[in-house]
């Protein structure tokens, strides 16, 4: 069967959202018994330590999203080091686990970008990029423009297709049920450490 790792940056969100939604997203988890991946963002984890902790608790893999949204492109090899270790504390503290080795660079993909690659793995992480991006951080994005774009780019994209959703957008809670209701119709759903 094909599987499909639905992952959700867990992060501050960059435009207004509605309070509440990553409640939504867990008790829709929680509700279709789908087990996600989250990458969570330090200064995040330590302003909402109770959701880290339920993220972890309810079996859901955790992974780092750095200490703050800043690219690591824009930071120097000691910049990506502390911004890393951080959020890794952060995370430890709030959810008891450890987010090693699933990391994800906040607004790029890093996956081919040598030199930071190099500091991710000294600090025993891999860089975990996206196949499938619905742009859920757009706010002109309805609930319908997001499922119709996951639910098309796992179609398309196969087996180990990874689909990058965010925690905030209104337009990602309200799409989520449908989205796995539609992809277990031909997909496995599975954490990042199932593809």
């Amino acid at each position: 069967m094909t599987r499909i790792a639905l992952t959700i940056d867990t992060e501050h969100p960059d435009r207004p959202a509605r309070p509440g939604n990553v409640e939504r997203i867990l008790d829709t988890l929680a509700a279709t018994g789908t087990r996600a991946t989250f990458f969570v963002q330090g200064r995040w984890a330590e302003a909402y330590p109770g959701l880290a902790r339920r993220i972890a608790a309810e079996g859901h893999v955790v992974g780092n999203h750095g200490r703050a949204h800043v690219s690591l492109r824009l930071l120097s090899p000691d910049g990506i080091r502390a911004s890393v270790r951080d959020a890794e504390e952060a995370i430890r503290e709030a959810t008891g686990v450890d987010p090693r080795p699933w990391f994800r660079s906040p607004h790029d993909d890093v996956t081919g970008d040598t030199p930071i690659i190099e500091v991710l793995e000294e600090l025993g992480y891999r860089q975990t990029g996206w196949t499938v991006d619905p742009q859920d951080w757009d706010p002109s994005r309805t609930p319908g423009d997001v499922a119709r774009a996951v639910t098309e780019g796992c179609a398309a994209g196969g087996d180990g297709t990874v689909v990058l959703l965010h925690s905030w957008p209104d337009s990602t809670a309200d799409a989520l049920a449908g989205i796995i209701e539609t992809v277990r119709g031909h997909s496995e759903l599975v954490g990042i450490d199932g593809i």
